[in-house]
């Protein structure tokens, strides 16, 4: 009797570590929206750095790279948002499940852009509006405190 038993709690659980037609089928289309989602990042990735790179050269050349230098960065920085977005789709890929720490270094990378960018133009924003002066620095205030809370994590 417990030979029986045995046997068929085997085959149950031999049965649902397998996955079934319906599962697997949903994880070839993972796996294929996974590929071109990389595929798209890579190819805007590589677009917005080679962007970057005549945006430096057309500078350096009009002797005009302390003004542009912003625009650079700002550049820069989204291309290593979306690397590290890159990232993220392969470790979701790989692992097939979703992890929350390269979302975290996804966003904290966002919020640094975004306060870097404030941050050098404030003085163009000071001038403009009182009111959009303000906003600026409420915005400044609210990335700052996220910022720390992605530290913190």
């Amino acid at each position: 009797m417990d030979t029986a038993l045995e046997d068929a709690s085997r085959k149950t659980n031999r049965h649902s570590s397998r996955p079934t037609g319906v599962v697997r089928s949903f994880l070839i289309v993972e796996d294929v929206v996974y590929i071109g989602l990389a595929a798209l990042l890579a190819i805007s990735a590589l677009a917005l750095l080679t962007g970057a790179f005549a945006n430096t050269f057309q500078s350096l050349w009009n002797h005009s790279l302390g003004t542009q230098i912003v625009v650079l960065l700002d550049q820069i920085l989204l291309v290593l948002l979306i690397i590290e977005l890159l990232y993220t789709v392969q470790v979701s890929f790989r692992e097939h499940r979703l992890l929350a720490e390269p979302f975290v270094v996804v966003a904290l990378i966002a919020a640094i852009r975004r306060v870097l960018v404030i941050t050098a133009e404030i003085s163009k924003v000071a001038e403009s509006n009182e009111v959009t002066f303000r906003h600026a620095v409420w915005e400044l205030a609210l990335l700052t405190g996220m910022i720390l809370v992605f530290v913190d994590r």
